[in-house]
C-alpha cells in the first residue's frame, strides 16, 4: 500500500476531536468504507436532499447540494472533502465554489477518481472541471501510482495514493468466496455487462470475439446483461444495433441474454458471485468500482489497458482503448482465465487491513489540515 501516512510531525499540536466533514456525497459505499469497520472516525454530515436541501436524504444524493455556495457559507464542518459527482457543474459554478471555500478558510481534499470522466463523450469538461479543482486543492488523493503520475505531469501536483477500499460487505464476500470454493469446474460462465451503456462503453466492438472465443471453450457460457432503457424498443437509451446483435445471437444459442433494470446491491452481488470472469468493455476510463466488487467476490476481471485498472488489483488485461483494440489479446485473456482458473480476488484479511490503513489514514490527513 503506497504513500499511506501522513507524519505524526505533519499533526503536532493539531490534534483534536474527531473532524467533521462535508463528504461530497456521503451516502455511498466507497465513502462510508473510508470509515473504521467498528464505527468512530470522523464525522461526514449527511447528504442533503436536493429536492429539500435543509433536510438529510434518505436514499437520492445527486446532484449533491454541498456543491453549492450557498450551502457552504450557511453550513459548518472542518473539511471539505470531494469525490465524485460534479458532472453537471460548469467551471465556473466550481471556481465559485473553491472561492467560498478558500474564504472561510475551510480546506479543500479531493480524491481524483476520475481523469476522464465515463459518462461524458467529449473529454473537454471534465479537463476544465478539473483544472479548477486540482490545483486548488489542500490535500489531493488518488486510487493507483499511475493516476498519480498522470496527475503530477497535466498539472505538477501531488497525489497520495491510497487504494480503493472493499466494496462488497465482509459477510456476503465471505459466503460467496466459500460457495467458490467449492462450485464445480463443468461450467464457465463469462459475463458483460452493459448497465445503460456509459460513453467509456464500447460492446459491440468486443462482442464477436467473445462470442467465437467462448464458442471454442467446452462448458463456456456468455452472458450478457443490459439494463431495459437500453434494449427495450420504447427504451430511453436505446440502441438498436446493439439490440439486434444481442438479440440475434441469444437466438442463435451463442449467448445467454439477461434484459432488467437497475439491480439492487444484494441481487448485483449475487449476479457478479455467479461469474466466472467479468470483462470490462471500456475504451476510456480511469478506475473501476466494479473490478473492486469482483475482487471482492473472487470473479477474475478481463480489463482494458486503457486507464489504471491494472494497477488496483490482479487482473487478465487486453488491448483496448480509444484508438486501439486487439481481438486476439481478448481472446487470449479470456482463454487464460478458462484454462488456468486463477484466483485473482482478495481475501477477507486483506480488505480488513486495508479498511484499517485507509481509515487511519484519512482521520490523520483530515486532523492534519484542520489549524
Amino acid at each position: 500500500m503506497q504513500n499511506l501516512s501522513v507524519d505524526d510531525a505533519d499533526l503536532g499540536p493539531r490534534r483534536r476531536a474527531a473532524a467533521v466533514v462535508a463528504s461530497v456525497p456521503e451516502n455511498h459505499v466507497y465513502v462510508r468504507h473510508l470509515s473504521p469497520e467498528s464505527g468512530g472516525g470522523p464525522v461526514r454530515l449527511p447528504d442533503p436532499d436536493p429536492d429539500s436541501p435543509d433536510r438529510s436524504a434518505l436514499e437520492k444524493w445527486w446532484p449533491p447540494v454541498m456543491l453549492r455556495p450557498d450551502w457552504a457559507v450557511r453550513n459548518e464542518f472542518d473539511v471539505f472533502h470531494l469525490q465524485f459527482g460534479f458532472d453537471a457543474c460548469s467551471p465556473r459554478q466550481l471556481r465559485s465554489l473553491v472561492a467560498t471555500l478558500k474564504a472561510r478558510r475551510k480546506p479543500i481534499v479531493y480524491t481524483v477518481h476520475d481523469l476522464r470522466n465515463p459518462h461524458h463523450e467529449s473529454r473537454q469538461l471534465h479537463d476544465d472541471q478539473l483544472d479548477v479543482l486540482v490545483p486548488s486543492a489542500d490535500a489531493l488523493l488518488t486510487l493507483t501510482p499511475g493516476a498519480a503520475d498522470e496527475i503530477h505531469r497535466r498539472w505538477g501536483r501531488v497525489a497520495r495514493v491510497v487504494p480503493h477500499p472493499h466494496v462488497v460487505d465482509f459477510k456476503t464476500m465471505g459466503v460467496a468466496q466459500d460457495c467458490r470454493a467449492r462450485r464445480a469446474l463443468a461450467t464457465f460462465r463469462i459475463g458483460l455487462h452493459v448497465k445503460s451503456l456509459r460513453s467509456s462503453m464500447d460492446p459491440l466492438r468486443i462482442l464477436p470475439a467473445l462470442v467465437d472465443t467462448v464458442r471454442e471453450l467446452p462448458g463456456a457460457i456468455l452472458q450478457v446483461n443490459a439494463h431495459r432503457d437500453v434494449l427495450d424498443d420504447d427504451g430511453a437509451r436505446r440502441d438498436g444495433d446493439l439490440a439486434d446483435y444481442l438479440t440475434a445471437r441469444a437466438d442463435a444459442g451463442e449467448l445467454e441474454l439477461h434484459v432488467h433494470d437497475f439491480l439492487p446491491d444484494a441481487a448485483l452481488w449475487s449476479y457478479l458471485s455467479s461469474l466466472d470472469v467479468s470483462v470490462l468493455p471500456y475504451r476510456f476510463g480511469t478506475h473501476s468500482g466494479w473490478l473492486e466488487a469482483c475482487r471482492d467476490l473472487g470473479t477474475t476481471v478481463v480489463a482494458p489497458t486503457c486507464g489504471y485498472f491494472a494497477e488496483q488489483g490482479p487482473v487478465l488485461d487486453y488491448v483496448h482503448d480509444e484508438s486501439t483494440y486487439d481481438a486476439d489479446s481478448l481472446r487470449g485473456a479470456v482463454v487464460e482465465a478458462y484454462e488456468s482458473r486463477p484466483r485473482l480476488g482478495a481475501s477477507i484479511d486483506e480488505r480488513r487491513s486495508q479498511r484499517r490503513e485507509v481509515a487511519e489514514f484519512h482521520d490523520a490527513l483530515y486532523r492534519s489540515l484542520i489549524g
